[in-house]
């Protein structure tokens, strides 16, 4: 997707103040409204305009929009940062995305970690934060102290507060799974109600061994060609420590095993798939090469038979 900058669009400086940032919408949205406008293209600028403003008009939605930095151009390559959204709290409401630019989506809508709802009158407001959960963390569960930043205008611009809290993750808590946090939401709108509540969505950070789906795991095994045709007893890693797993001879490539139980606590618990992949090595002596062809000459398999008209 295309990168956009906001501040170009709106025709501002980075560091414009709020009443700045209005100012140049109001022009904008005046000279570009399809009602009105002759210009070019005008419905397109129009839209292109109110995106920007739903961002920079929005302190939380500002701030984080900063973070990315000012280094990217408008129209260059995009894909969001792995850690987007980690490190900020603020209030779910992204409202008014309805036909905005598929940049706006990955950053703002639904499935980013800005989904969610305001508080009612005289509660404080709902926010929401992403959690970083690693599958070890996830699995055995743990307590974990995160640091977030929540935006506030200050003076008419935009600063961060930090805050640490410590949180404590449930096991088997799963990928977009969230943990309330109760009181720890924006502050209530009126004497004697109550504070808002904060959110964590949990992210499940990428394993270098596991693939998850819900609570279950799969675990690609690589085995040696001898080991899948003769089949063999290997030690395979799961999340709560290695088992013995009886590879059946003539195994697959592909052909999957399923450790019940081994994947992800809950009721049920997750299983854990373990995938067969065949692996030839990249290296053979000359004994290892007599025997590959010693092979060839006495093997009556036909790998590519398929390929063979029917007669």
């Amino acid at each position: 997707m295309e990168f956009k900058d906001y501040y170009q669009v709106l025709e501002v400086a980075r560091d414009a103040d709020a009443d700045a940032i209005k100012r140049a919408y109001r022009k904008l949205a005046r000279r570009f409204h399809p009602d009105v406008s002759k210009e070019p293209k005008a419905e397109e600028r129009f839209k292109q305009v109110q995106e920007a403003y739903e961002v920079l008009k929005d302190p939380e939605k500002r701030a984080a929009y900063d973070e990315l930095g000012a280094n990217y151009r408008q129209g260059q390559q995009f894909r969001p940062p792995p850690d987007w959204g980690s490190r900020f709290e603020f209030r779910g409401d992204p409202g008014g995305e309805a036909g905005f630019s598929d940049f706006f989506s990955s950053l703002f809508g639904d499935r980013s970690p800005f989904g969610g709802a305001r508080g009612f009158h005289g509660r404080g407001d709902d926010s929401h934060a992403r959690l970083d959960v690693t599958l070890e963390e996830a699995y055995a569960g743990a307590q974990k102290t995160i640091e977030l930043n929540r935006p506030e205008v200050v003076g008419g611009r935009v600063q961060t507060r930090s805050r640490t809290l410590r949180v404590t993750i449930p096991t088997g808590v799963t990928d977009g799974q969230q943990i309330r946090l109760a009181g720890q939401g924006g502050a209530a709108h009126g004497t004697g109600s109550p504070a808002g509540d904060l959110y964590l969505k949990v992210h499940l950070v990428p394993h270098p061994l596991y693939e998850v789906s819900g609570r279950d795991v799969t675990l690609a095994l690589p085995l040696a060609p001898w080991e899948a045709a003769l089949g063999a007893t290997v030690s395979v890693p799961t999340l709560g420590g290695e088992v013995e797993l009886k590879v059946p001879a003539g195994a697959r490539a592909g052909s999957k095993l399923r450790l019940r139980g081994r994947g992800l606590p809950g009721e049920p618990a997750g299983d854990q798939y373990v995938v067969m992949k065949i692996v030839v090595p990249p290296v053979i002596s000359d004994e290892e090469r007599l025997l590959y062809e010693r092979l060839g000459e006495v093997s009556e398999f036909a790998p590519r038979a398929e390929w063979q008209p029917a007669s």
